[in-house]
């Protein structure tokens, strides 16, 4: 059980999300031109009637996510600043920002944390069984103390992975 002193926070849905991301979109768009291979919205906020954390995820597919010099100092430029490197998680790169908070995760083409990410979303805008399912897990974690906030994330995974497997079987 944890013992920290993080909470998590979730909120009701917003239908302001939306426009939230588009507003990243546009930055992003912008900064970057065609070195976007694919941007999408993904996480809790892209699920219409999903509660969620007031953060906004971005996909960003660029292509090659290990050549850092050809996305990050227009992204820096554009506000938001390389929080976290994982070249050993499918070459994973974190950028953030906090007006909106904003997680852009940037991968490669042809990565399959990809198609799970959007088969997860697409599986929650469709199902609103499904949606019920990961809801109430994260409102149960929501109410326990966590160390981190990856710690509740991690905890996340096994409803994640159930969902997932059901979308694709």
């Amino acid at each position: 059980m944890p013992s920290g002193n993080v909470r998590i926070t979730l909120e009701d849905y917003n239908p302001a999300w939306p426009d939230w991301y588009a507003r990243e979109e546009a930055r992003i768009r912008g900064a970057l031109g065609p070195a976007v291979v694919r941007l999408e919205h993904v996480g809790s906020t892209s699920v219409p009637g999903l509660a969620a954390k007031p953060l906004i995820d971005v996909l960003l597919v660029v292509p090659d996510s290990d050549d850092e010099d050809a996305y990050v100092p227009a992204l820096v430029e554009a506000g938001y600043y390389l929080r976290l490197r994982e070249p050993g998680w499918y070459r994973h790169r974190l950028l953030k920002d906090s007006d909106p908070e904003v997680n852009l995760h940037v991968f490669s083409p042809a990565c399959e944390e990809v198609d799970r990410m959007l088969v997860f979303r697409d599986r929650l805008r469709e199902r609103a069984d499904e949606r019920a399912e990961y809801e109430a897990v994260k409102r149960e974690l929501a109410a326990r103390a966590w160390d981190r906030v990856q710690d509740y994330a991690d905890e996340k995974t096994r409803v994640v992975e159930r969902i997932i497997l059901r979308a694709l079987s």
